[in-house]
């Protein structure tokens, strides 16, 4: 299996929110969607639950930068940054 951090660098964001992505390749990092019973106190899911963020985006899921979007929104957004990562790491028989 393909090392999926890794996989981030040079890519697009999935995650896209509007008004804040920066939509610069350069930045990408793996953002990982913390949900009960995938995850715990510094422990972090599995690598394949997680989205290919911008700098921007991943700031505005994790808190650091605020937004005009509520916390559910964010869950939203990263929820489907996932699936979008997910459906391409597929596609590139890499999940």
């Amino acid at each position: 299996m393909a090392n999926l951090r890794k996989e981030a660098k040079g890519r697009d964001c999935q995650i896209r929110l509007p008004g804040v992505c920066n939509f610069n390749p350069e930045t990408t990092v793996s953002a990982h969607y913390r949900m009960a019973g995938t995850c715990g106190t510094g422990i972090k899911p599995d690598d394949s639950q997680a989205a290919w963020a911008c700098s921007c985006c991943h700031d505005a899921i994790d808190g650091r930068l605020k937004t005009e979007y509520d916390r559910e929104t964010l869950r939203l957004y990263h929820a489907e940054g996932v699936f979008r990562t997910q459906a391409i790491l597929r596609s590139e028989g890499k999940l």
